[in-house]
């Protein structure tokens, strides 16, 4: 199906989310290295000659990799939600 002159076609180009070449192929290289980069983070949070903000790096680091990254919550002074008042300023102009 031709798309109109001038009018964008909501189905060319990449799919949302997919990888173009170059990302898939340094994705591809960087993985070879996973299991030694998650050794060296295990041999720093373990070692306590190295600096400690280096030791929570590497614990943090192996805990993002294993459980994933903790939510975050949006909020305001209080902890009152500030997603509501932002979205009346916005829909306000």
């Amino acid at each position: 199906m031709a798309g109109i002159k001038g009018k964008p076609n909501p189905n060319a180009g990449r799919k949302k989310g997919s990888l173009n070449k170059a990302t898939q192929d340094l994705k591809g290289m960087a993985q070879v290295y996973t299991e030694d980069a998650l050794r060296v983070l295990v041999e720093i949070a373990k070692d306590d000659e190295a600096p400690k903000p280096a030791r929570v790096s590497a614990a943090v680091a192996i805990l993002d990799r294993a459980h994933g990254k903790p939510t975050q919550a949006i909020t305001g002074e209080g902890g009152k939600d500030l997603i509501a008042p932002v979205l009346n300023v916005i829909l306000s102009k």
